[in-house]
């Protein structure tokens, strides 16, 4: 049940990177995928953390309710 439970996981992970047209934006292309996820740890690991987590979560909890209304 474990690696049913993780395959769905990061099957949902790679949905919310579709999902925030990071694919398309980049030509799929991993190597820049990936430098943004690091760009992006790198920042959780700063000084910046606490900020750059409000901003992220608004901006993610705007665009999860605007799909809502788009989907309904």
């Amino acid at each position: 049940m474990k690696r049913r439970e993780r395959t769905r996981h990061l099957i949902e992970l790679g949905g919310l990177v579709t999902k925030a047209g990071l694919v398309e934006l980049t030509d799929d292309d991993r190597a820049v995928l990936f430098g943004l996820m690091i760009e992006g740890a790198t920042t959780l690991r700063s000084e910046r953390r606490d900020e750059a987590l409000t901003l992220w979560r608004r901006r993610g909890k705007r665009a999860f309710a605007l799909a809502d209304r788009e989907d309904a």
